[in-house]
């Protein structure tokens, strides 16, 4: 279990079970809800059925970033109606995971799909894209985008490796937003890809580039929790460097991953951040295994 080639194994198996466990998280005949939050006049954000969407109304249309679970793209349509009676022009992927990207296989119309280059590289290795590549992005980037132009504009920014290595950081301008992701799911530790580029020996640096490299935010759209502040944002850097620290000193210490998990606690200078997380990815223990692995564990 301490060999790379059999992290990733477990962690394809995660990324697999993430769309099958919210699938039938609310039980088959449960309605699929998704509720609507109004941060401007001009963008929402509708949660359930996977990670937060938001929904950019331009002049032209409709910009989505991020488009849910399999089965859960019509429901986001639905509901996207009863705040705008604009197309959805455009959707932005902010990585590959299914709970984020699933829900874009049920559009139709004509639509431009845009995501960083690695998201999509790692989204044409998904059975469902490959059946359909209509919902792939056409368009993507390397370092940065800039979409749309005026009050409409978008940019797209990639950092470093994180919660992926084909993490896209969403920045709305003209109203000081900014869609995280699951780089920043919430205040947490980091369900952490390392089959898909994902680093936690990088994840704070990435971080911190962003919350230097990027002005006039103050806002932040989790992918799975409430809203954010920029502070939070250099909180969560500080956490997430912290945590790396930790985790060097436990495997200097000779602890096993399962042990280290068993151990650790979140530090009283990070009051209301969870430690519980689920078991995609190896949850804990899987995290902890994969820094050692990317430390240098034998």
């Amino acid at each position: 279990m301490k060999r790379a080639l059999v992290l990733g194994v477990l962690i394809g198996v995660g990324v697999l079970s993430i769309g099958v466990a919210a699938q039938r998280g609310q039980g088959q005949d449960a309605p699929m809800v998704v509720e609507v939050d109004k941060l401007k006049d001009n963008l929402f954000v509708l949660r359930g059925g996977g990670g937060n969407t938001a929904a950019f109304v331009t002049t032209k249309g409709v910009v989505l970033v991020d488009t849910k679970n399999p089965g859960w793209g019509q429901p986001l349509l639905d509901t996207l109606k009863k705040v705008t009676d604009r197309p959805v022009m455009m959707v932005v992927n902010t990585h590959t995971h299914p709970d984020h990207v699933s829900g874009q296989l049920e559009f139709s119309g004509t639509i431009e799909y845009v995501s960083h280059e690695n998201a999509k590289a790692s989204m044409e290795k998904m059975e469902p894209f490959q059946k359909n590549a209509k919902a792939l992005p056409s368009r993507t980037y390397k370092d940065r985008l800039t979409l749309l132009s005026g009050n409409d504009r978008i940019e797209l920014y990639y950092f470093g490796p994180a919660h992926t290595n084909g993490d896209s950081w969403v920045v709305f301008p003209a109203l000081g937003v900014m869609h995280g992701g699951d780089a920043f799911a919430g205040k947490q530790v980091p369900l952490v890809d390392f089959g898909n580029g994902g680093s936690g020996v990088r994840y704070a640096d990435t971080l911190t580039n962003v919350f230097n490299g990027i002005k006039g935010v103050d806002t932040i759209i989790t992918g799975h929790s409430t809203q954010m502040t920029w502070a939070d944002l250099k909180q969560y850097a500080s956490f997430n460097r912290d945590f790396l620290t930790w985790a060097r000193e436990q495997q200097k210490a000779g602890k096993s991953p399962d042990q280290a998990a068993a151990e650790y606690k979140v530090p009283a200078a990070y009051p209301g951040y969870g430690s519980d997380l689920p078991p995609f990815f190896g949850g804990m223990s899987g995290y902890i295994k994969g820094i050692y692995t990317e430390l240098g564990a034998k």
